[in-house]
């Protein structure tokens, strides 16, 4: 009888090829469950535009991955969440009187460019929303307005030409001053500042959910805050150590960073020693930032410029194969 060959066409997903019943769209969900108490805190401290921005955000998102597919005549995925997460994110990070126009730039910007051109979710080299944000820097001003906590001050949800601005923490502290608000002020979000970063207890909160879900590991947050802490209590600037350290651990974007950003999957390091580097990093180039650059805030620079050294980092802390002879391991 003649031998008779089989060809199967084999489609394999890229690794790791773990059997789970966790999916993208569980690990999203969970993060924008975790994102929602800064929401709520948002609305509260801001009003009901810092609802709009992000919705607006969201859906730009949504839209411009659902165009890129369609033009590309690609599998859209909109369903996984992972760019409602951006927009959130995005929207988190801007001051709630950012126009409507400006944000939906932002949000092409980070779909469309640096996450869609590098292949979709996976393939992105740097964290989109911080991407998207350093690129809505080119409207300096706009980017830098912030309005004063209270829905007395809050911006029009089609206007923020009536809201009562005011400085943010940061803007004294980069001069080396302590900032008029009390610690207690800086812990629960009454402050001003972008719509989704100021309370570090709502975000904390966020924090504890995502390790309870086992979403995200505690290392990399932890080692970030810890190293910012450390630097800050160090160096004080002429300050009281533990009131200066505190308030920079309260202050503009760190939390939002350091537990949603800092963690994202596809641009921080898998290895161990990889992510206490990236993490020791971001928390050093984050204080160097504050304290001598031209910025007040450091935090998206920061991750985005380890986000670039990851590929390093993991090759960097890649263990040693068991048993391997000297010159392969020094090899690796």
């Amino acid at each position: 009888m003649a031998q008779m060959k089989y060809f199967y066409e084999l489609t394999i997903s890229s690794s790791p090829h773990v059997h789970s019943k966790v999916t993208t769209q569980i690990i999203m969900r969970d993060v924008l469950i975790a994102l929602t108490p800064a929401l709520l805190g948002a609305i509260y401290f801001f009003g009901f535009r810092a609802l709009m921005v992000t919705l607006v955000s969201i859906a730009s998102c949504v839209f411009f991955e659902w165009l890129w597919c369609r033009i590309t005549k690609h599998h859209c995925k909109v369903y996984d969440l992972s760019a409602v997460v951006t927009g959130t994110l995005l929207a988190f990070v801007c001051p709630v009187t950012i126009p409507y126009w400006a944000i939906i730039l932002g949000d092409a910007f980070a779909i469309i460019l640096v996450k869609m051109l590098f292949g979709g979710l996976g393939r992105n080299v740097v964290n989109p929303a911080l991407a998207g944000r350093a690129f809505m820097f080119s409207w300096p001003v706009l980017m830098s307005t912030w309005v004063k906590v209270g829905w007395e001050n809050a911006a029009g949800l089609f206007s923020a030409a009536d809201a009562v601005t005011a400085a943010t923490p940061l803007a004294n502290m980069h001069q080396g001053m302590m900032p008029e608000e009390s610690i207690m002020d800086l812990f629960w979000g009454n402050v001003g500042g972008c719509l989704g970063e100021t309370s570090a207890a709502l975000l904390l909160i966020g924090f504890v959910y995502l390790l309870v879900r086992k979403v995200i590991s505690p290392r990399i947050p932890l080692i970030y805050l810890g190293t910012v802490a450390v630097l800050a209590f160090l160096f004080p600037q002429g300050n009281d150590r533990i009131s200066w350290m505190l308030a920079q651990l309260f202050s503009g974007g760190l939390m939002l960073g350091a537990i949603f950003m800092a963690t994202d999957y596809v641009t921080s390091p898998v290895t161990k020693l990889g992510q206490i580097i990236y993490a020791v990093g971001c928390g050093v180039l984050t204080i160097l930032i504050r304290c001598f650059g031209g910025y007040n805030e450091g935090v998206s620079y920061a991750i985005l410029v380890m986000n670039a050294c990851v590929v390093l980092l993991d090759r960097i802390g890649r263990p040693v194969k068991f048993g391997a002879p000297k010159k392969e391991a020094a090899k690796q």
